[in-house]
């Protein structure tokens, strides 16, 4: 495999981008180029800087009115955008440039589309009293969570399991899976 460049795209903590930071850490073939969050306090920019990656910073304009992303991962040669607890919207320009892969902490179709992230996922499984939960991961379009599947893998949950409890199995899944995917999808390009 010829050397292939990811752009992580983050606007929180970043435990899933640390993770595929480590993971990629000694591979020859495969370089985490950058780091790309939409907001200016994200923890996830102090991990890249730890790991010795570079970061960007973007408003919403910027995103939205494409005022030279695009150009900036042209130029850097990035291969695979990987989108690790985004929560924008990605826009037509980047969809129709690159190929966009992301995770989501439930089984799509199930508890996908806007305003269905993190906690509000977990709460929504307790809440329909769901006997499963787990991680899809999937390629992006233009839409929310309707991208075409790559991979999912379950967790059970208990009666008596709590949002927290839930996103605990969840978190593993992602931490097991999602770099080893990338890796997959990465090789198939």
């Amino acid at each position: 495999m010829t050397e292939k460049r990811i752009a992580i795209f983050a606007s929180g903590s970043g435990t899933n981008a640390q993770n595929i930071f480590e993971y990629f850490a000694d591979n020859k073939s495969v370089v985490v180029d950058s780091l790309w969050a939409n907001k200016p306090d994200a923890y996830a920019l102090e991990r890249a800087r730890k790991f010795g990656i570079e970061s960007f910073v973007f408003n919403r304009d910027q995103f939205y009115q494409n005022t030279g992303i695009i150009s900036t991962l042209n130029q850097r040669k990035v291969d695979l955008i990987v989108l690790a607890g985004f929560l924008w919207l990605i826009p037509d320009y980047l969809v129709r440039n690159f190929t966009i892969v992301n995770i989501h902490p439930a089984l799509l179709p199930k508890y996908g589309g806007k305003g269905m992230y993190g906690m509000n996922v977990h709460k929504a499984v307790v809440e329909n009293r769901e006997k499963e939960s787990g991680i899809s991961i999937h390629y992006v379009n233009e839409n929310y969570d309707e991208g075409k599947l790559i991979f999912q893998a379950r967790c059970n949950v208990l009666p008596d399991d709590t949002p927290e409890q839930v996103a605990a199995k969840v978190h593993e899944l992602e931490y097991a899976h999602f770099p080893r995917v990338i890796d997959e999808v990465l090789r198939k390009m």
